[in-house]
């Protein structure tokens, strides 16, 4: 997500960060950078103009604060204005209603009944009990795909066959108003271009049900085309936001920077991936500091939260203060990391990291973790306990069960080794001493770390090295 414009854009911040001063004359070197790198992102050049300006208005009448160097200031602005751009905060749904009504449009392809599923889960995981309609009777399968995106997440989706939309959209609101179901999600019908048919069908579903929100899917990867299908979307059925898509596939992020701009509808929810649960709220400030390549710690918390299971914490934190961490529980740790995302999404979060290691050098990384992973998994329970009764023929049969060579088996048993030395020697030191509640562990739960981190991301974000 956004890989180039990250790249163009910290290496126009590492020239000014050099600066002394800030002088019309440097302040205008780099938003030359700036503008080629946006025009290379395909942004909207209305929206690249008012950006650059913004930026050269504020740097150059602007007060340098005395704890900033002018460079740092430069920084500053930047990432204030791209927050600005992107939206300013998040912007979140409005679902408030008996039952609340969410509208998807958008055109074929852009991902509607994936995201209409996506958005389904998305509800449940903030305690609604959500129904999804299939009311694209259009696109071939679309209904189908639904009802089997449905059993998969376990939410019930209410179809009808041989109806038009505006009676499957009416029979949907009776159902849910008769089996308790607080939130409604609409998959409507797209097509391949903008025509009146189209707007007029969605034009009679809004008048008929009168959505809290009507939400339009747009395909990141599409740049302008993007852009101009948002401002049409916008002028036919007022739109009240917009979800992005594909974002994992964007590395430009044209479509992002300029659509809440074109719009001025926020971007609400962003997909970026193609599992289910690969849908999330859309921060601003946290996508300008991204970009910047400041990171995202926030998100990278929130992320681990979903995942990690509390009971499981606290019997890891005892193993660790017996001294008794197995390659069992190290795959279970490698299990969790794997669900906060891939490799590049985690190390792209992490400040000064992101854009600073190259992708064949994160695929590596993946495919060493799949072998360590395939490795252990070779192991029978008792070596993976007692991983030191693993002898030369062990080792054989564990790498030809694993694909693997014997040397490799061994570089694994030699750095599970070196990290079970470190663990007793912090352990001996205390850090996992004294009693359950006085731990270091215990003590930094992850809901004060996610605060902490809200609260140090409102300062100005570390410039990038």
């Amino acid at each position: 997500m956004f890989d180039t414009l990250s790249e163009r854009f910290q290496n126009v911040l590492q020239k000014v960060w050099g600066h002394g001063k800030i002088t019309e004359e440097n302040i205008g070197e780099a938003l030359r950078e700036v503008r080629r790198a946006l025009l290379e992102a395909d942004v909207n050049l209305q929206v690249i103009k008012g950006l650059t300006s913004r930026i050269k208005e504020k740097a150059l009448g602007q007060e340098v604060i005395k704890s900033l160097s002018p460079g740092q200031q430069f920084i500053k602005i930047v990432n204030d204005e791209l927050t600005a751009l992107l939206g300013g905060e998040n912007a979140p749904l409005k679902y408030n209603g008996s039952p609340g009504i969410i509208m998807l449009c958008g055109l074929q392809g852009a991902g509607k009944t994936t995201t209409c599923g996506k958005l389904g889960l998305y509800l449940r995981k903030q305690g609604r009990r959500p129904l999804l309609v299939a009311a694209d009777i259009y696109r071939p399968a679309a209904i189908q795909q639904l009802i089997i995106l449905g059993k998969q997440i376990n939410i019930p989706v209410y179809h009808k066959e041989g109806a038009e939309p505006l009676e499957i959209v009416n029979g949907a609101m009776k159902e849910a108003k008769d089996q308790g179901y607080d939130t409604v999600v609409l998959d409507t019908a797209g097509r391949l271009h903008i025509d009146e048919v189209l707007m007029d069908e969605l034009r009679g579903i809004k008048a008929s049900v009168n959505p809290h929100e009507i939400l339009l899917v747009v395909d990141a990867m599409v740049g302008q085309d993007a852009v101009n299908m948002a401002k049409a979307f916008n002028e036919a059925l007022e739109i009240s936001g917009v979800v992005m898509t594909k974002m994992d596939g964007d590395t430009r992020g044209g479509a992002t920077l300029s659509v809440k701009e074109v719009t001025g509808k926020p971007i609400k929810l962003i997909a970026s991936g193609e599992k289910l649960d690969a849908l999330e709220n859309f921060h601003p400030e946290r996508i300008a500091s991204r970009i910047l390549g400041m990171g995202d710690v926030v998100s990278l918390v929130e992320k681990a939260q979903e995942v990690v299971n509390e009971e499981e914490a606290k019997a890891l934190e005892e193993k660790l203060r017996q001294n008794s961490f197995t390659l069992d529980d190290f795959l279970q740790q490698m299990r969790q990391v794997k669900k906060i995302g891939s490799l590049e999404q985690i190390i792209g979060m992490i400040p000064g990291l992101g854009g600073k290691i190259d992708r064949d050098t994160i695929s590596m990384g993946e495919k060493q973790l799949k072998v360590i992973e395939s490795i252990i998994q070779s192991m029978t329970p008792e070596e993976r306990s007692k991983p030191e009764t693993i002898n030369t023929s062990r080792r054989r049969r564990i790498a030809k069960g694993s694909g693997n060579t014997v040397q490799e088996v061994s570089q694994i048993l030699k750095q599970f080794q070196e990290m079970q030395k470190m663990i007793k020697k912090l352990s001996g030191a205390g850090l996992f001493g004294g009693k359950p509640k006085k731990s270091l562990l215990r003590k930094a739960q992850m809901g004060q770390m996610q605060q902490q981190m809200k609260g140090a991301m409102k300062n100005f974000p570390m410039p990038p090295r």
